[in-house]
């Protein structure tokens, strides 16, 4: 199957969930659909351990993110998602618990929660979801693309102590789930640990 002909069959697919219209394919969510899920990536463990705290907010992210459904642009204005597919939570949600364990998981925190759990924080780590997308470009090319806006802020006074933008992208060979899934989770082994040895740092 050609380039041109695959990304066809794939916009066509997608809008046949209801019309390539992104509001109306959230609607089936009574259908069965395959449910996949992405594992931490911690950063280093090696240096001491930092008795402070870190509350990671749950992330701000477009309305179109803020679903279970795994999003595809088959072009610049389109939104819609993958058929017969979602993640195991809503995309903010999602990549919050995967920054809780990513940054717990280096061991070299006191403490890492999420937002109304665990003791007052030191340090709360605000992000913003900008991409968490799959673009299908002119050509057919499937490429898997994450965009996050991190700030950290001391609890205390609410003083911006850093900020700093990741943002990352991987090919995907084809628009088959377990590819897709694959091609995120790659970007998750990368951006994750990146993220976790700069939140420290913070604290």
């Amino acid at each position: 199957m050609t380039n041109l002909t695959r990304r066809s069959a794939l916009v066509g697919a997608l809008c046949s969930l209801a019309g390539c219209d992104a509001i109306s394919s959230l609607n089936a969510s009574a259908e069965v659909l395959d449910t996949y899920d992405l594992r931490p990536a911690a950063g280093t463990s090696t240096g001491g351990r930092i008795p402070r705290t870190l509350q990671v907010a749950l992330p701000q992210a477009p309305a179109a993110l803020v679903s279970d459904r795994i999003m595809v642009k088959p072009d610049a204005v389109s939104v819609t998602y993958l058929p017969d597919a979602r993640w195991s939570d809503e995309v903010p949600a999602l990549f919050q618990t995967l920054l809780v364990r990513s940054i717990a998981a280096t061991g070299r925190a006191a403490y890492v929660g999420s937002a109304g759990s665990g003791p007052v924080p030191d340090k709360a780590l605000l992000v913003r979801i900008d991409a968490f997308e799959v673009i299908v470009s002119p050509d057919g090319i499937l490429t898997a693309q994450v965009d996050f806006d991190l700030s950290v802020i001391n609890d205390r006074d609410q003083r911006v102590v850093a900020s700093r933008r990741f943002s990352q992208s991987q090919q995907v060979p084809d628009d088959t789930p377990v590819a897709i899934v694959t091609g995120f989770q790659s970007l998750m082994d990368g951006i994750l640990p990146a993220i976790s040895d700069w939140a420290i740092r913070q604290l």
